[in-house]
């Protein structure tokens, strides 16, 4: 059977972990952290850095000992020797990732539309016909890069972390004057904080909301069977993409409240946008239009990868049809796991609306770090297991799981019951997939010597 290839440099993985984390989440994030923090906004980027961290040093740990795609669910298995649990690790993972690659289609269809005008005067549950087109031949691209190869895949994937880089820099460089200008501990005030105090609920609740913009450092560890010398590249190229992306965020959040007032900002429809239209105005707005495009198109390229290799290795590890598990002949790619992956996107852009969806999905994301924290710990303390070339020491798990079992407890406290309404039905449809499709022969593979 044809396997995976191994094309992946760690500079090339440092960068696809940036696209990857970076997404379009800042473009629309500081906006809505200003709305809580106020100028104080990049304690919560900090603060959320700090978090993401913990729970990357154990992926990055889980990488040096498995190598893998799906590591995550492999490492889970051989932590508590529980296949269903394996299986709702790695399906949970990949349902996060295509709710972002639906709503990500959307909001690329929107803006491709606002620069060619077409009008087809059809709606389909709610949106325009030509909106769900779009969105469809939009994921038929991506779907063909992925297809073609994974350094192709990569390619793709630069070209756009550079875009997306380029216009975060932009930002900072036109609005970097501004610095100074602005009180950075001003916070914003509410109903349950009259007086604008920098308590320790409000810094939860930034850390919280800028927390989400972190979340993709965990794709990294799909692509492993991919990498070159995946015990040594996949640990540098993880922490390296995570303190990049944490730079990056915490000058533009300093930027951005300097150039706009964080009362502005807080209710911009386009933050950012608002930030280049003052500090440069001679930026022509088509041109953030395709920086936008460009950071969307990388969330969805990027899921793709990641949806596809672990409905691959989920296959490999006898979780899911054999079928999944197929490698294209020619192209060393998971070919049928990438069909899969389209037809269920494609589906879903007649399904209207998916913002809460994807809001329960980034839930169910915490609850998968604190399953892949606990496991790491569970392998730490076992004797003869595997040791990795890159080892945290047990407190970082420990203080990872803690940090998202806070965030979870943070995200039900919240007004809207949705979200959790939903995570916890998509729990139960995974189980009950499980149940139905078991094959009741599970084997755990050999772990890497």
């Amino acid at each position: 059977m044809a396997e995976l290839k191994r094309t992946i440099g760690t500079g090339q993985l440092m960068l696809y972990g940036v696209g990857s984390m970076m997404g379009a989440g800042i473009y629309g994030l500081v906006g809505k952290g200003a709305g809580i923090m106020g100028g104080a906004v990049w304690m919560a980027f900090l603060l959320a850095m700090g978090a993401a961290l913990l729970t990357g040093l154990s992926y990055a740990s889980i990488a040096s000992r498995y190598p893998r795609a799906a590591g995550a669910a492999y490492a889970t298995h051989r932590a508590f020797n529980q296949p269903w649990l394996s299986y709702l690790v790695g399906l949970t993972v990949v349902a996060s990732g295509i709710a972002s690659i639906s709503a990500g289609s959307k909001v690329i269809a929107v803006n491709l539309n606002s620069l060619f005008g077409f009008s087809t005067g059809v709606t389909v549950v709610g949106a325009p016909l030509e909106i769900v087109l779009l969105a469809i031949g939009f994921m038929l691209v991506v779907a063909g890069i992925v297809y073609r190869g994974i350094s192709e895949s990569l390619w793709a994937n630069a070209a756009c972390t550079l875009v997306e880089i380029s216009g975060l820099l932009l930002v900072v460089a036109v609005g970097i004057r501004y610095w100074g200008g602005a009180d950075l501990m001003e916070v914003a005030t509410s109903p349950s904080n009259p007086e604008g105090a920098l308590t320790a609920a409000l810094l939860l609740q930034g850390a919280i909301l800028t927390f989400f913009s972190f979340i993709g450092f965990e794709d990294m560890l799909n692509v492993a069977e991919e990498v070159k010398e995946p015990e040594r590249s996949i640990p540098i190229a993880l922490i390296g993409a995570m303190l990049i992306t944490s730079l990056i965020y915490i000058a533009v959040s300093i930027t951005a409240v300097s150039v706009v007032p964080w009362q502005e900002l807080a209710t911009a429809p386009g933050p950012l946008r608002a930030v280049i239209e003052r500090a440069a105005p001679w930026f022509p707005a088509v041109g953030f239009t395709f920086i936008t495009i460009a950071a969307v198109a990388n969330t969805a390229l990027v899921n793709t990868i990641m949806g596809s290799r672990m409905l691959y290795g989920l296959s490999r590890q006898g979780l899911l049809p054999k079928v999944l598990g197929t490698v294209h002949k020619s192209r060393r790619t998971p070919h049928v796991a990438v069909l899969v992956i389209f037809s269920i996107v494609a589906a879903l852009q007649f399904s209207g609306d998916i913002a809460q969806l994807a809001g329960a999905t980034v839930l169910l994301l915490l609850l998968v770090f604190v399953i892949v924290n606990g496991a790491l710990i569970v392998l730490k303390r076992r004797e003869g297991d595997v040791r990795g070339s890159f080892n945290a020491p047990i407190i970082i798990p420990v203080l990872g799981a803690a940090l998202c079992l806070v965030m979870i407890g943070g995200q039900m406290l919240q007004n809207d019951w949705r979200p959790p309404a939903i995570a916890g039905g998509l729990i139960l449809l995974i189980l009950a997939t499980y149940v139905l499709g078991r094959r009741g022969k599970y084997v755990v593979p050999k772990a890497p010597d």
